[in-house]
């Protein structure tokens, strides 16, 4: 008769602590999605914000001995009808499409989670006013509003552009909000916050917007993609971004009646934009399923068969069996 002696170490069987930050940081890392958006989102920046500085040609100046040329050594992306270079106006499109799409996500953001907080948090008339502004924000038709307002706004620049985008793009991100602040005012940490006489404020900053933060981060880099959609779309039809300054939806609407003909006039900056909001949509995935405590999506190394297997080939599970006398 024999018996097997299996006492496998403690070490070998208790894993090792893990803050939040860093198991969330390897399972991003284990999203292969969210890591090649990254890289593109990454290279589309140093392409925006680079790419005016390795081209002689600016993006207003034309090359009149150039018109209509396809791509070439001298103009990477070709030129236009007026001799203007096509790479250049491209990096000046896109680099003023990503700062007018990152400064609505955080603009909206901001505003939808203080709304959204102080009304779950508050109760009462507060709640009431905020999300009779939310549901009469959401029965306009923003679209309209922002062509009529934006026509009369010419003068202040793209800067009141941003701020009309980020008012009507923050609503539906406040009632999520709201919904989330309900269910942890009651919580333990919360009422004892309140009971030790901290003011609302503070409990809203320490308290209810770390624990919707996950949310927050997830909505609003897909609200970036979201806001370089709109004001594209915006722009194309003329109520954007103004002359002589471009962006991917100016680009695009100049080029549309061109591009049988002329090409490079259109797909350039359509392929730039199709590549940044997919990118921007498998990081928004990859973000979702890293902090969702939930998601299926972990690294197989920080599973618990991974362990047992590991636990299972340790020095003191492989020490051979012993006869009895």
């Amino acid at each position: 008769m024999t018996t097997t002696v299996a006492e496998p170490s403690a070490a070998a069987t208790v894993p090792r602590a893990t803050g939040r930050g860093r198991l969330v940081l390897t399972r991003l890392l284990a999203a292969r999605g969210a890591v090649t958006g990254a890289v593109i989102v990454v290279l589309l920046f140093a392409l925006a914000f680079g790419g005016p500085h390795l081209t002689p040609w600016d993006y207003a100046a034309p090359d009149f001995s150039a018109l209509h040329q396809p791509p070439s050594a001298e103009h990477w992306f070709g030129t236009n009808g007026v001799g203007q270079d096509v790479f250049a106006q491209t990096v000046r499109g896109l680099q003023k499409s990503l700062v007018i799409g990152l400064l609505v996500a955080l603009f909206s953001t901001v505003l939808a989670s203080l709304v959204g907080a102080c009304a779950g948090y508050f109760g009462g008339w507060a709640d009431r006013s905020l999300m009779f502004l939310v549901d009469l924000l959401l029965v306009f038709p923003s679209f309209l509003i922002i062509t009529i307002v934006s026509s009369r706004l010419k003068s202040a620049g793209w800067i009141a552009f941003v701020l009309l985008l980020a008012l009507f793009n923050w609503m539906i991100t406040a009632r999520v909000v709201r919904s989330m602040t309900i269910s942890l005012r009651e919580r333990e940490f919360v009422r004892a916050a309140r009971f030790m006489g901290v003011r609302p404020l503070r409990i809203i900053s320490r308290h209810i917007l770390p624990n919707v933060a996950s949310f927050l981060i997830i909505d609003a880099t897909i609200a970036v993609g979201g806001a370089v959609m709109s004001e594209t779309a915006l722009s194309y039809f003329g109520f954007g971004v103004k002359a002589p300054d471009v962006s991917l939806g100016t680009l695009l609407a100049a080029g549309t009646s061109e591009a049988p003909v002329f090409p490079w006039l259109f797909y350039f900056a359509a392929a730039l934009l199709v590549l940044f909001v997919l990118a921007v949509n498998l990081i928004g995935d990859g973000l979702r399923d890293a902090l969702d405590p939930t998601s299926g999506a972990m690294p197989r190394r920080s599973r618990p068969a991974s362990r047992f297997r590991s636990a299972r080939r340790s020095p003191a599970a492989r020490r051979t069996r012993r006869k009895r006398p």
